[in-house]
């Protein structure tokens, strides 16, 4: 158990400073933008498709391996 800790503690010392160094201030716009004082990006992408075919896919890929697992369980209990 304390070689689990050690080594958790050693990956975070070891990523906690690069989340410190990603932190930078985001550059101003161009000064011919037509929006007025400084906006901040990534608000208008739209995610809902790509969230809709990324639910369905692991959902899909849920059903399969529920299936596989019922298709084992009743095959052993015929056996």
């Amino acid at each position: 158990m304390k070689k689990h800790i050690a080594t958790i503690a050693l990956i975070i010392s070891l990523l906690f400073p690069l989340s410190l160094i990603s932190q930078n201030v985001p550059p101003p716009p161009p000064p011919d933008h037509d929006a007025t004082g400084n906006q901040e990006g990534g608000r208008g992408a739209p995610i809902g498709g790509g969230l809709l075919i990324l639910l369905g896919l692991g959902g899909a890929y849920g059903g399969y391996k529920g299936y596989r697992n019922f298709k084992k369980r009743k095959k052993s209990l015929l056996e």
